[in-house]
């Protein structure tokens, strides 16, 4: 099989955080997708889709953690693939222990990892198995507040343009009091710049409202920290982009996302869109207070 310069992209994370979902919807880009294959199969799916002349950057591969070897069985297929000219990508599906809980009470469906203890323990021992898996990955994605079509969208805009050369940027704005956003690569914190919240006019509103934005941006160290930080992301993209990472999350957060983190993660999808950046921006916390 020639494989210079082919890629492949390997799906994998907690069971309940959405592999399915994320195999259908590349099914949908038109990639040949091959779903629960075992870690040690990689490279015969690769070498045979190879020799049928598939697409060699849509080629995929869903695995999940049923094997106890699985962490062992999966970086040692990546390496054999990376050693026969294979460009190896890892997506990584990820959710809240809460949320895996409430999808698997839904359908009442045991964990596959959780035998004849509680469902939090089958949660909590693949959690520690992928633990290695999760830090390597290329692509984090949590699907704690996705449904199934949010989370398809999400794979289509990541995986709906590969001829797109560059980095993809999915930025997000945040609110601390809820939690860091787990899938983020890069978070800033915007609590420096003061709060709109304590301007009674402006409470009600939030970042996307033009009076809000005018107010944020117009405060000492707005402009100069976005200034300062463009050329930073600049830097660190022209980095990912040389180790091969296409895809970055960067996190924007103040204290309830609604406001500050909502303006200035606008701003700098504007920006990074202006460096020729492929760039989506979302905002996680809006609408929660």
């Amino acid at each position: 099989m020639n494989t210079t310069e082919s890629a492949f992209v390997i799906v994998t994370g907690m069971s309940g955080a959405g592999r399915s979902t994320a195999a259908k919807a590349l099914e949908d880009l038109g990639w040949f997708v091959i779903d629960n294959l075992p870690p040690g199969l990689l490279f015969a799916m690769a070498e045979e889709a190879g020799k049928v002349k598939l697409a060699a950057d849509k080629v995929a591969a869903v695995v999940d953690v049923r094997s106890l070897a699985f962490t062992t069985d999966l970086n040692a297929a990546i390496e054999e693939l990376e050693a026969r000219g294979v460009r190896v990508r890892v997506v990584f599906l990820e959710a809240s222990d809460e949320e895996l809980v409430r999808r698997f009470e839904n359908v009442r469906r045991p964990h596959p990892l959780q035998g004849e203890g509680r469902l939090v323990d089958g949660i909590a021992r693949e959690r520690g198995i992928l633990r290695e898996v999760r830090a390597n990955a290329d692509l984090v994605i949590d699907t704690s507040s996705h449904n199934v079509h949010e989370l398809r969208n999400k794979i289509v805009t990541y995986f709906g343009g590969e001829d797109r050369p560059g980095l993809r940027v999915n930025v997000v704005s945040f609110g601390f009091k809820y939690g860091l956003p787990v899938d983020a690569d890069l978070v800033v914190d915007c609590r420096f710049l003061p709060n709109p919240h304590w301007v009674p006019d402006l409470r009600p509103m939030n970042g996307l409202d033009e009076a809000v934005s005018e107010y944020v941006l117009s405060q000492s160290g707005a402009k100069e920290f976005l200034d300062a930080y463009e050329e930073v992301l600049g830097v660190v993209a022209a980095g990912y982009t040389r180790e091969g990472k296409s895809y970055a999350t960067l996190a924007v957060g103040c204290t309830g996302g609604k406001h500050r983190s909502v303006a200035m993660a606008e701003q700098i999808g504007a920006r990074l869109r202006d460096r020729g950046m492929e760039v989506q921006v979302g905002h996680r916390d809006v609408g929660r207070e």
